[in-house]
């Protein structure tokens, strides 16, 4: 595994920063001890986020049965919406629940790869570092695979509004029914364009200022330099799989828009220690496979990109 030779330095294109710590995401092994026990917790938590993002994937939601309860609404179309309503729902309920798992194991990862020096312990605790950039991974997939699909807050909305009218006909159990209280978190999350990537940063925000384990600057340094690792190795060609440089692309993206919300100065100032030029660039000129909804990640979710230097507005443009 790569041991760490410098933090920063100019890199070859003139950027701000360039990192010489190869993070070994094909390969990484957790050792014994520590590092082991917070490992299989956090890949625990994960292991199931995969087969909650196939659940999202494969969403196919109510669009037609609604459809027909709205344009020929009585008994019996009310009811077929209602009956494939209900599955639909308590998939959505899973998703928000997995969330709720998220906001227990990163700031796990963040304390054991954060408390110390953030660049040595991503150097020597590789396997928590994987599972750090596995969690922004699963994130912007799950976020943008949510975006690109509309029933998920329609079927929602429309199984609250037909509540009331199918406990009256008894058409609803007791199985079938959200509280009003989870409810109501489950409209706020999926509100939401990006509801993951919110759960993350709101958890971040949170645990810094409620937990003095490890500081904010530590954090800040920490997810920077994972986020230049990520560029450098892949503007350098470390991996040959595609799937692996996605990725990194997203890992380096997730520790972008971190680094926005948490840093005082955010991820585009010049005190930042990211290379935004770098992250743009590799982003643009990566023809492997489509990451305009990376880009797009950093234009939207950031919240400091309007403050970035003209050469990094007209990058991002």
């Amino acid at each position: 595994m790569g041991g760490l030779i410098s933090i920063f330095n100019k890199d070859d294109a003139g950027g701000k920063s360039s990192v010489d710590i190869f993070l070994d995401f094909e390969k990484a092994v957790a050792s014994e001890g520590k590092e082991k026990e917070v490992y299989d917790q956090v890949k625990k938590a994960l292991d199931e986020g995969a087969e909650t993002l196939q659940k999202l994937v494969s969403y196919a939601g109510c669009e037609e049965t609604i459809r027909k309860a709205i344009m020929t609404p009585g008994p019996e179309s009310e009811r077929a919406a209602w009956k494939s309503l209900v599955p639909a729902v308590k998939q959505l309920q899973e998703f928000y629940e997995y969330s709720k798992q998220l906001e227990i194991v990163f700031p796990m990862l963040l304390v054991n790869l954060c408390a110390g020096d953030p660049s040595a312990s991503l150097s020597s605790q590789q396997a928590l570092a994987h599972l750090l950039a596995s969690v922004f991974d699963f994130v912007l997939r799950f976020d943008d695979s949510k975006m690109t699909n509309p029933s998920i807050q329609n079927d929602f909305s429309f199984y609250r509004r037909s509540l009331n009218r199918m406990k009256a006909s008894k058409e609803a159990s007791e199985d079938d029914i959200i509280k009003d209280d989870l409810a109501n978190r489950m409209s706020l999350f999926l509100a939401y364009p990006t509801p993951m990537m919110k759960t993350l940063t709101d958890t971040t925000v949170k645990f810094l200022s409620e937990d003095k384990t490890v500081t904010k600057e530590n954090v800040v340094q920490g997810l920077s330099v994972m986020a230049n690792v990520c560029y450098d190795m892949v503007s350098k060609r470390r991996f040959q799989n595609t799937q692996t440089n996605l990725f990194c692309l997203r890992a380096m993206t997730g520790c972008v828009i971190m680094v926005d919300h948490i840093s005082d100065v955010g991820a585009f100032a010049k005190k930042s220690s990211i290379n935004m030029k770098g992250v743009i660039t590799v982003l643009k000129g990566f023809t492997d496979a489509p990451v305009d909804g990376l880009l797009n990640a950093i234009r939207f979710n950031t919240v400091h990109a309007s403050e970035a230097s003209p050469q990094i507005k007209a990058l991002l443009a």
